[in-house]
C-alpha cells in the first residue's frame, strides 16, 4: 500500500446508469491514486452494485476460464492475441505468473482439474499477463467454498504488498480492512461514505452504514 497521492490512476466522475424510470446509478464520482488499494463494500445484490460491478470487473467471481485450453494456454492467450510478443517469451512470462500465484506445476493441466481456488488464482495469472495498471477485482471468492477463500485472497495481499492498484467489490469485510487503503460504502446509487477503513468499520457516521455492518455479525 505504497499510494501515490499526486497521481489518479483511475478518475470517474458522475457515472450514473438508469434502467427506464430506475437510477441505479446516482452520480457515482471516485478518484483512486496509484499504488491505492480500494474495497467498494455495500448491500449485496443490491442492482447499484451489480451496475457498478459492470465498470469494474476485470478479474470476475467466475473465474472464467476457456475448459478447452490448458491452464498455460488460458495465461498466454490474451498477450499473444493482443501484443503479438514471440510465443517462447509469452509461455515464459505464463510460467512465471503461475509460479507468483503458487502453482508453477500446473501450467499444462486443464481447467477441470483444478480446484476452485486454484482456478480463480490461474484467472489472477492470466489477469497479470497484461501487465495492467490497475487490478480490478469483482467478488473474487464468493464462488469459492470456504476453505478454498484464503488461498486465493492471499495472492491479492501480495499484490497490494508489491504496489499494485487494487480496486476490489468484496464481501470480505476483514480482508477489506486488512489491505484497503480506503473503503467505499455504497447505498442507494451513491458513495454513501468513503474513508480508511478504521473509520469506516470502527467509526460509521450514517445509520445505513452501522445498519449494514450490524448486519454482518
Amino acid at each position: 500500500m505504497t499510494a501515490d497521492s499526486t497521481f489518479s490512476i483511475v478518475d470517474i466522475r458522475q457515472l450514473r446508469k438508469r434502467y427506464g424510470t430506475n437510477e441505479v446509478l446516482k452520480g457515482v464520482d471516485l478518484d483512486v491514486k496509484r499504488g491505492e488499494v480500494i474495497a467498494i463494500i455495500g448491500k449485496s445484490g443490491s442492482k447499484a452494485m451489480r451496475e457498478l460491478r459492470q465498470h469494474v470487473g476485470m478479474i470476475f467471481q467466475g473465474f472464467n476460464l476457456f475448459p478447452h485450453l490448458s491452464v498455460g494456454r488460458n495465461v498466454m492467450l490474451a498477450p499473444t492475441l493482443v501484443k503479438k510478443a514471440n510465443a517462447v517469451d509469452i509461455a515464459a512470462t505464463a510460467r512465471r505468473l503461475l509460479a507468483r500465484v503458487g502453482l508453477a506445476e500446473k501450467f499444462d493441466a486443464w481447467p477441470d482439474q483444478l480446484s476452485g481456488g486454484q482456478q480463480q488464482r490461474v484467472a489472477i495469472a492470466r489477469a497479470l499477463a497484461m501487465q495492467p495498471s490497475v487490478m480490478l477485482c469483482d467478488e473474487i471468492t464468493s464462488a469459492l467454498d470456504p476453505e478454498l477463500v484464503g488461498e486465493v485472497l492471499k495472492v491479492v495481499e501480495g499484490l497490494a504488498e508489491e504496489g499494485m492498484t487494487l480496486l476490489m467489490v468484496t464481501h470480505e469485510m476483514n480482508f477489506a480492512r486488512k489491505v484497503s487503503d480506503r473503503v467505499v460504502f455504497m447505498h442507494a446509487g451513491r458513495i454513501h461514505e468513503i474513508g480508511p477503513p478504521a473509520q469506516i468499520f470502527n467509526s460509521p457516521r450514517t445509520p445505513e452504514l452501522q445498519q449494514f455492518l450490524a448486519t454482518l455479525h
